[in-house]
């Protein structure tokens, strides 16, 4: 319980302030509506002296304060109405619908996995080969360093193209966009656990006459699964990223990147907040599984708390 109530109370200050915000920039829009109804919100000439920020007009106008949580294109949307689409969108669809959230998470997770598997086979291989060749460590290490300076909203075009040009379309894309942003904290993440055994137990070893294979079996490798763990919660998250982001380019008209975009067309900023949402949920199950993973790998480890 007391866990519990830092919590709700963290919660409630962000839903104060949330609805506290919709008024100065939903105010103009519910003056504007009101002023077309015939409705007196102001007094005459002050139409010339509005408060440019909104915030002036929206604590001199409270009878307009309701419309400001409640229109249907607001610049920004109050949370009940974006839990309202969230349900209607989830609940209230088919799973099969094109304007369900179900559907097109679906779509979108499906390339998330895809490459999030890709990138984190990569990622172990080459950790591994940085490791044990000085030669990859000094090549590939840097440019795997310089390839996340590169925005991938820059990269992901030319990888839709190219790979639209070899006739490659559909999941691939997406999940090779996905991989390319999940496989950096796999490769670092990854190093470091190799690398984190001290020279006391690798002396150990070699008293032993361990081979380099048993030496990276018995020690490297299960001194590296927390650090593994930890980088998988990253690459996850930076995977669901980037299969919103290859749906962008390409014009998508299923997957949450396609949610947004065609919320953009047409001004749904409701629909583009519940997608948001959406997207944030997703990604708090992914990490959340992977943290599940981990303490049952670790507890039969016996390093589990």
């Amino acid at each position: 319980m007391r866990s519990v109530v830092p919590v709700l109370a963290v919660v409630a200050v962000i839903l104060a302030i949330w609805y506290l915000a919709c008024l100065p920039m939903n105010i103009h829009t519910a003056l504007t509506n009101a002023e077309r109804a015939g409705v007196a919100v102001q007094p005459e000439g002050a139409a010339e002296r509005r408060d440019r920020s909104g915030i002036g007009l929206a604590l001199t106008n409270p009878g307009q304060w309701a419309d400001t949580w409640a229109q249907d294109k607001p610049r920004l949307p109050a949370p009940h109405q974006v839990l309202a689409e969230l349900w209607d969108t989830t609940a209230m669809k088919k799973v099969t619908s094109k304007r369900s959230l179900v559907f097109h998470g679906w779509i979108t997770l499906s390339a998330t996995l895809l490459g999030f598997a890709i990138g984190t086979g990569m990622g172990i291989v080459l950790a591994i080969g940085i490791v044990h060749s000085r030669a990859m460590d000094m090549s590939v290490m840097p440019w795997a360093i310089a390839s996340q300076t590169i925005p991938i909203l820059a990269i992901a075009p030319m990888i839709i193209v190219v790979l639209n040009s070899v006739g490659v379309q559909g999941l691939l894309p997406k999940a090779i966009i996905s991989a390319y942003l999940s496989f950096f904290p796999v490769v670092v993440g990854m190093v470091k656990g190799l690398r984190s055994p001290d020279a006391m137990q690798f002396d150990l070893l070699r008293t032993y006459n361990a081979s380099r294979g048993q030496t990276f079996a018995k020690l490297r490798l299960p001194a590296s699964v927390p650090y593994l763990f930890a980088s998988l919660k990253v690459g996850i998250a930076a995977s669901l990223v980037g299969a919103i982001v290859g749906e962008l380019p390409t014009g998508a008209v299923r997957g949450l990147g396609a949610r947004l975009l065609t919320g953009s067309y047409y001004g749904q900023t409701i629909q583009i907040w519940s997608a948001l949402f959406a997207t944030a949920v997703l990604a708090a199950v992914l990490v959340a599984l992977i943290a599940g993973a981990e303490r049952m790998t670790l507890k039969r480890m016996g390093l589990g708390r």
